[in-house]
C-alpha cells in the first residue's frame, strides 16, 4: 500500500504545491498517494465549515487537522506537510521505526522567529509550539487521533488544535529529528542538506525571496517539474 501524503494546498502558491509534490515522487519512485488539501473542495463536500478567516496566513491552517479522517484508514500512519517544503531525500524513511503508543511525531522547534513580516507581507506570529504543526505523523489508530473528527477541526480554538491540546498526553507526542522540517532562515545553515527544507519565511517562488539558503535546490526542482509538464503536452 502506498503512503498516503496530505499537502496544504493554498490558491496564491500553486507552483510551491507542484514542486513540493514532485519532490516527493521523486525521490520516492512515485510510490506515494500525494493529496492537496483544497480549501474549497472540502468546503464543497461540508467537511469544513468555518467562517472565512482573513488573519489566516495560508488557506490550510486548520484544514490540516482533517488529515487523519480524510485518509480514511483504521490504522497505520499518514503524513501531513505545508505546501513550502522541498523533499530531498525519500520520505518513506520517516515511516520506519515509529511507536504505535505515540498519537503523532513532529519536529518540535523550540524558537523565536527571525522574521516580523512574512513572504507575503503577513504578520508574523509567535506562539507555544509554532511549526510543529506544519509537518505531522498522525497515528490514524490511536484514540486521541480517532478523537480528531471535523466536528472538533470545526468548533475548536486554532490554539487548541496547533498546540496539540487534543492530544491528551504530551508522551503521546513523538519527536523526529530536525532534518525532516528545518525551517530555513531560522536556524544555521548546517554542512548536509537537510531532508526536508521548509521555506517557512517564503520561498524563490516571491520575487521578493530570492535569496534564501536552498533556492538553488528549490528553482532545480522547479524546472524539472516544467520539464515534466511540457514533456507531457508534447
Amino acid at each position: 500500500m502506498k503512503h498516503k501524503i496530505f499537502v496544504g494546498y493554498d490558491s496564491r502558491e500553486d507552483i510551491a504545491w507542484q514542486v513540493a509534490r514532485h519532490s516527493l515522487q521523486r525521490h520516492a519512485a512515485n510510490e506515494l498517494e500525494v493529496i492537496p488539501l483544497r480549501q474549497t473542495v472540502l468546503r464543497e463536500l461540508g467537511l469544513y465549515t468555518r467562517p472565512f478567516d482573513p488573519m489566516s496566513s495560508t488557506e490550510f491552517s486548520l484544514t490540516r487537522f482533517l488529515t487523519p479522517f480524510l485518509a480514511a484508514q483504521e490504522d497505520g500512519w499518514v503524513l501531513f506537510c505545508d505546501c513550502d517544503f522541498l523533499f530531498t531525500a525519500d520520505v518513506r524513511m520517516v515511516f520506519h521505526g515509529l511507536d504505535t503508543a505515540k498519537a503523532l511525531y513532529c519536529v518540535q522547534h523550540d524558537y523565536t522567529p527571525a522574521h516580523d513580516i512574512k513572504m507575503d507581507g503577513k504578520q508574523q506570529t509567535t506562539y507555544p509550539r509554532k511549526n510543529w504543526s506544519s509537518f505531522m505523523l498522525f497515528n490514524c489508530g490511536h484514540p486521541d487521533v480517532r478523537a480528531l473528527t471535523p466536528s472538533v477541526v470545526n468548533s475548536a480554538m486554532p490554539a487548541f488544535l496547533h498546540r496539540f491540546e487534543w492530544v491528551g498526553n504530551d508522551d503521546h507526542i513523538g519527536s523526529l529529528p530536525l532534518d525532516w522540517n528545518f525551517l530555513e532562515g531560522e536556524y544555521p545553515k548546517p554542512e548536509t542538506t537537510p531532508r526536508v527544507i521548509h521555506y517557512t519565511n517564503g520561498g524563490p517562488w516571491f520575487d521578493n525571496w530570492q535569496e534564501v539558503d536552498y533556492a538553488d535546490l528549490w528553482l532545480a526542482e522547479r524546472d524539472l517539474y516544467l520539464d515534466q509538464v511540457n514533456a507531457e503536452a508534447a
